[in-house]
């Protein structure tokens, strides 16, 4: 019945696949058995996902009342659950993908977490930062060693390039994203060098650099996600400078290391390494 809702929701099997954290032909086997239980066709298919069909629709309601009475009865039998409240510092452009990725194993494993995201200068139980950003007395647990590369909309003329020089830069179309640390290596160098790009924008989110560069506006210096690789929108290349990187890391106190919380947390930053 969980796995019919979420189809019926997300209206695309593989959407529901993702949803519900199991493989899409195991979901689709559980739908079929259920068809086939009740002797109807609950969805068409079709090539961009599904649509239920007058019995889809029937079981859609019935299906409701039945998960919500079987999430009551759960609760009913289910000890109560000290909450553990924890303030979580996150710097900016990290990446959506991987935090959003390491923020759900948290709170899965932690039973009766409230998190709540902050701003790294707030006051927090743990920050994720560059060690640049690392206050007196915490410590530092490495997570993630990113390079900094060019990314292009696809087609561009660049792309033809396996490695951007730094003369490539001069009258290239180029979004300024702050604060960025690769932007504050390349851009004195190219100062320097007398090399003048033409700045279209100035932003702070990697995401909007991205959607920015997807739109054929401009490129724009951003960490080498392995998730972007994998986009059709965008290409990546690696840049002929030293020092295009930065180190990402829980800064936390020791005095507090003992929590379970945060002793989670580091087990899942330690993880993120590997």
């Amino acid at each position: 019945m969980k796995y019919f809702v979420a189809v019926y929701e997300q209206g695309s099997v593989s959407a529901a696949s993702r949803q519900c954290y199991v493989a899409q032909p195991s979901l689709s086997a559980a739908i079929r058995q259920l068809e086939e239980q009740l002797n109807v066709s609950l969805f068409v298919r079709q090539p961009k996902g599904v649509t239920p069909t007058e019995d889809g629709e029937r079981l859609y309601g019935h299906a409701c009342r039945l998960l919500s009475q079987f999430q009551a009865l759960q609760r009913s039998f289910t000890a109560p659950v000290n909450k553990i409240r924890f303030r979580l510092g996150l710097s900016r452009a990290l990446g959506v993908e991987r935090m959003s990725d390491l923020l759900r194993q948290f709170s899965q494993q932690v039973p009766g977490l409230e998190l709540q995201l902050v701003e790294p200068d707030a006051a927090c139980d743990a920050r994720i930062i560059a060690p640049e950003q690392l206050k007196t007395g915490e410590k530092f647990q490495p997570m993630y060693h990113d390079q900094f590369q060019l990314a292009m909309p696809a087609g561009h003329p660049l792309a033809l390039q396996q490695r951007i020089q730094l003369q490539d830069f001069s009258g290239l179309a180029l979004i300024k994203r702050t604060p960025c640390e690769a932007w504050q290596k390349l851009y004195p160098e190219l100062v320097r060098q007398g090399i003048q790009p033409d700045i279209r924008a100035d932003i702070h989110t990697i995401e909007y650099a991205l959607g920015l560069v997807s739109a054929g506006v401009a490129c724009a210096l951003v960490p080498d996600f392995e998730q972007l690789h994998q986009r059709q929108d965008l290409l990546l290349r690696p840049i002929a400078m030293a020092g295009l990187e930065r180190r990402i890391g829980l800064a936390y106190s020791p005095v507090q290391a003992s929590g379970p919380a945060l002793e989670t947390l580091l087990r899942l930053c330690q993880k993120s390494m590997a």
